[in-house]
């Protein structure tokens, strides 16, 4: 429109003007309407602001501020008084912004994040539970399994035909018996684990109780990642045939575990030779094998260094905080 105009005020014919700049003659020359300033119409049936008010306080009256809207609305009728219809009730919520969740509602403490470390055996040990399935449908044995988490040295393994904190607490007085009294004994919430009889053994030894937060399974990784290595390895059968099928099969898996499995989490050593202190020797003389290998063919190997995958284990956590994990990737 600015061309058109300055176009004309150079001399331009308009015909030859609104050609030039695409605008219709008519359209450049018509006057604009001039605004209409007039009030929305008020609905006839709109309530006045008192009458909100009334139904907004009687919404947060004490016997009605924990009941829907709905509710509050068939009481009012049932006691003789119509402040509105429904839908007025939840626009009148809407302005004061009570549309959400009206009620008082109970509120819990966040649960504390457990952040444990072992820097050597005999610190941290982590137990649970789990189930073998029997030999019929419905029936299961309860497999007490207890590993120290910094060697992944699976400390004690009992079967038994139910799961109570009693059984418990003979595996735990037979493990520290054998391999000392640890600093802390983690587990989840289960029954048996928050048991008064486990909590009285470890009062007792002042051993400090942990667990896990409620439904948080990687609380627990230690026990949980033996479980799933333990029952999803080819030698796990669909069922067992007797309670001693099942104490049978886990003292095999135990000694497999224990002094033949590399494990990949503490440099692919067996847990037994973590446990006792006999993985330095074995990665002096993986080291040997590989600065020998390196000589005979450097061209070959990219760096002077051994894999890190043949690490010896580091601090074993539980939940590492959140400001050592950024330091170290820093």
């Amino acid at each position: 429109m600015a061309s058109y105009r300055e176009l004309l005020a150079a001399g331009t014919p308009s015909r030859q003007a609104a050609a030039l700049t695409g605008i219709s003659r008519t359209t450049a020359h018509r006057k604009p309407a001039p605004p209409r300033e007039r009030e929305p119409a008020v609905p006839p049936n709109k309530l006045s602001a008192a009458e909100r008010a009334e139904i907004l306080s009687a919404l947060n009256a004490p016997e009605f501020v924990d009941l829907a809207p709905a509710q509050v609305y068939t009481k009012l009728l049932d006691a003789g008084t119509y402040l509105g219809s429904l839908s007025t009730f939840y626009r009148v919520l809407e302005e004061n912004k009570q549309v959400k969740e009206r009620r008082r509602l109970a509120t819990h403490p966040p649960r504390a994040v457990p952040e444990l470390v072992a820097t050597a055996p005999g610190q941290v040990l982590s137990w649970d539970i789990t189930k073998f399935p029997g030999p019929v449908k419905g029936k299961y044995y309860d497999c007490y399994l207890m590993v120290d988490i910094h060697s992944r040295f699976i400390v004690g393994a009992h079967v038994h035909a139910t799961e109570s904190g009693v059984l418990a607490v003979e595996m735990m007085k037979e493990i520290f018996g054998i391999h000392g009294i640890p600093h802390v004994v983690h587990a989840d919430r289960g029954t048996s684990m928050t048991s008064k009889t486990v909590a009285a053994l470890l009062s007792d030894l002042e051993v400090t109780r942990s667990h896990s937060r409620p439904r948080v399974s990687n609380d627990n990784p230690y026990s949980e990642s033996l479980f799933k290595t333990m029952k999803y390895g080819p030698t796990f059968p669909e069922r067992f045939a007797s309670l001693g099928d099942a104490r049978a099969f886990i003292s095999e898996f135990v000694d497999w575990y224990n002094h033949h499995h590399q494990h990949s989490g503490i440099g692919y050593h067996t847990p037994a030779n973590v446990h006792y202190g006999l993985a330095e020797d074995v990665a002096k003389q993986r080291s040997a094998i590989l600065a020998a290998a390196r000589a005979k063919n450097p061209q070959r190997f990219s760096t002077t260094t051994d894999p890190k995958i043949l690490a010896l284990p580091g601090p074993a956590w539980i939940n590492k905080p959140q400001e050592m994990t950024e330091k170290e990737a820093a």
